[in-house]
């Protein structure tokens, strides 16, 4: 049965340049910087550099503007002077300078070739005496190691992948031998199965001392007790003096855990901080800036807005201009919004940081961070008159760059918790004590949370032993057993 109804509701729709806003929001500085020159790219009608403000006039189209019936109008589009409509260079100028050296010393760039890890691995086989079935084993369990130089996989696993994908047909045994090679090459440790085995490759590469073969021998017959600290049960399995396992440890946590994350020429990509804004103390006070290179200098290509303003005063226009008009004016739009877009992420993004610093001022002045005051998504919010969402972006992957040191924004968040005197305290505050008791402690005997969340009562902040588990793992504290040294 069909029914008619009314049904009210409100909704919102985001407008394609509140959604370019809020996307342009979230980027840091080397990000925007990307999407900047991608936008740039796309766009022969925005352009970079210096330029005087230019009026804004809105050219207005009438409908007969785009009158297809009006046969007077027709020109064939071969009679149409597209150099008239289309700018004579769409290539931004950001592509064609060259910063590195002087017109006159025109060069090719060297580039900097370096070996693989694995390539690496490879060559040092080319010193091993092998068979063509050898080296296609070898070259094999070369593949099979990691980035951090384990393999990860089990022998009969081994032999039962080569002859399915290699059609190398071998067995156990055979796969071992080559192992034993693997174990011979650069660094020490790699190929190795699992950490016990990487350290003990290690230690059979190091120059036999009496500390050393305690070491080995530790590893190899005691390694649970090691992981574990249990100092005293190796004193008294060893019948040694404290002084001589001590020298053990200390061999053993020389040693490196991932072999293959040292190797020189590994080429990860190492991700430099660029900070959006700096605080500085000056006489007293705060004063915070944007970088740079958020705020670049943009305008809309004078050529194109002529170009507009040339068809608007012209009384013939055709099908084919009126098409390339479609194009510029689309361009020319673009351009406003991004150029409007950018104008207001900066706004955005000091009205924000500024609200942040203020409320913060006390640690900015001071580099306590004892001083941070709980402050939530909603507090800023409230204060700058935006949504959470936005003040999210504008917190979420981006730095300011203070007297000490660069901080990422968001840690600057956190919950309230109340001490003794029922006042409000972040729970960054607490977690900087409990980290300074921690480094404090006797190292022969670390404090377990029990007595931790004592010591924090006793200085005022009543915290349950389970909170005291948690912050200690958010700081990346292990428990007292593993804070234990000799």
């Amino acid at each position: 049965m069909l029914k008619q109804f009314l049904n009210l509701k409100l909704s919102q729709k985001l407008s394609p340049q509140q959604i370019q806003l809020m996307k342009l929001i979230q980027l840091p500085t080397q990000a925007f910087e990307q999407r900047l020159k991608e936008e740039m790219n796309e766009n022969p009608a925005l352009e970079g550099g210096d330029e005087d403000e230019y009026e804004n006039d809105e050219l207005e189209f009438e409908d007969d503007d785009y009158d297809d019936n009006d046969e007077n109008e027709r020109i064939e589009a071969e009679d149409i002077n597209i150099d008239e409509y289309l700018s004579d260079d769409e290539t931004p100028d950001y592509k064609t300078q060259v910063n590195n050296y002087s017109e006159e010393d025109e060069r090719d760039s060297p580039l900097a070739a370096s070996w693989s890890f694995h390539q690496d691995l490879i060559n040092q086989l080319n010193t091993f005496i092998l068979n063509d079935n050898e080296r296609q084993i070898a070259e094999f369990l070369v593949g099979s190691i990691d980035d951090m130089g384990y393999i990860r996989r089990s022998i009969p696993d081994i032999v039962d992948d080569m002859a399915f994908t290699q059609a190398i047909y071998t067995d156990e045994a055979a796969v071992e031998k080559i192992l034993h090679i693997i174990h011979q090459l650069e660094p020490s440790g790699v190929g190795a199965r699992d950490l016990q085995e990487c350290l003990l490759l290690q230690l059979k590469h190091k120059t036999p001392t009496e500390s050393v073969d305690l070491a080995t021998d530790i590893i190899e017959n005691q390694f649970d007790a090691f992981t574990k600290k249990h100092y005293d049960k190796l004193l008294q399995k060893y019948d040694c003096t404290n002084e001589l396992l001590k020298k053990a440890v200390h061999e053993i946590e020389k040693l490196n855990p991932k072999p293959g994350g040292s190797f020189a020429g590994n080429s990860k990509i190492t991700e430099n901080v660029v900070p959006d804004f700096t605080i500085r103390i000056v006489d007293g006070e705060l004063e915070l800036s944007l970088n740079g290179r958020n705020a670049p200098s943009l305008h809309v290509s004078k050529d194109y807005q002529e170009m507009m303003q040339t068809y608007k005063d012209s009384r013939d226009k055709s099908n084919s201009q009126k098409d390339a008009v479609q194009f510029i004016k689309q361009k020319l739009d673009s351009a406003k919004w991004f150029i409007d877009a950018i104008r207001q992420r900066q706004e955005t993004l000091y009205v924000t940081m500024n609200a942040i610093m203020h409320y913060q001022e006390d640690y900015f002045l001071e580099g306590d961070e004892t001083m941070l005051r709980p402050m939530i998504l909603k507090d800023i919010a409230d204060l700058v008159g935006l949504d959470i969402s936005t003040v999210s972006r504008v917190a979420n992957s981006k730095y300011v760059e203070t007297p000490y040191g660069t901080k990422l924004i968001k840690e600057f968040f956190s919950e309230a918790m109340k001490n003794d005197q029922g006042e409000d305290v972040s729970t960054l505050e607490i977690k900087k004590i409990l980290q300074n008791i921690i480094e404090a402690e006797d190292k022969k005997k670390p404090l377990p949370d029990d007595q931790l969340a004592e010591l924090l009562k006793e200085k005022g902040y009543p915290i349950a032993r389970r909170t005291i588990a948690k912050y200690r793992e958010q700081l990346d504290i292990p428990v007292a057993r593993m804070r234990k040294k000799m």
